[in-house]
């Protein structure tokens, strides 16, 4: 069980990491949600009603949507495009040999190309996550106003579907764009995201 948890110490400390602060996002919704009940003169509802929410999960696949979007594209544009210096880098002067490299390996298309398509298909879901619980919040609230109902279609093409999206993409490739530029002149000793603290700002890769 120690050699266990030592082998997959990572991905179970973010597992936790992330289930602790999906129930913590739960827990304040449903204070948010009850807020917003009582302020147009609705009852408030149970914890339980409130995970089967639109509300709920609205906001859990509109963040999951831009993360799996973010990583995605991050995956593939890394195949093809270089920063000089940058430890989430290839190194540009390798690129014809990476090249050649991956043409010699006989590994089916999918295969090769799993892990981005993996990305893909996690994104479409939390796409059509976001898109199912807002279109729900956004009729509750067309209900409350006296207005017929959107179908999700309308729902999709409108603005409020995609300001939700916007905001969430342009944070990830912020963020994403941190990484790759700060770890050309900063370091974090020990970490494989990082450079050793030896090396030259100039070394490409960690």
């Amino acid at each position: 069980m120690k050699r266990f948890f030592k082998n997959n110490g990572l991905s179970l400390v973010l597992l936790l990491l992330f289930l602790a602060f999906w129930a913590a996002q739960s827990v304040a919704g449903h204070h948010v949600y009850n807020d917003e009940q009582l302020q147009h003169g609705q009852p408030a509802v149970a914890y339980g009603d409130y995970l089967a929410s639109g509300h709920f999960w609205q906001a859990t696949g509109e963040n999951w949507e831009s993360e799996f979007l973010q990583m995605g594209f991050y995956v593939i544009l890394t195949t093809f495009l270089f920063q000089r210096g940058s430890a989430e880098s290839n190194d540009p002067e390798e690129a014809d040999l990476l090249a050649r490299q991956r043409r010699r390996k006989r590994r089916t298309w999918l295969y090769r190309n799993s892990l981005s398509l993996a990305f893909l298909a996690l994104f479409g879901g939390a796409f059509f996550i976001h898109a199912l619980g807002g279109l729900e919040e956004e009729n509750q609230e067309r209900g409350e106003h006296g207005q017929p109902p959107e179908s999700l279609a309308e729902f999709i093409s409108g603005s409020e579907f995609w300001f939700q999206s916007f905001q969430n993409w342009q944070s990830e490739f912020l963020a994403v764009l941190s990484i790759v530029v700060l770890s050309i002149f900063l370091r974090q000793d020990g970490s494989p995201e990082s450079k050793d603290v030896e090396d030259p700002n100039s070394k490409t890769g960690s």
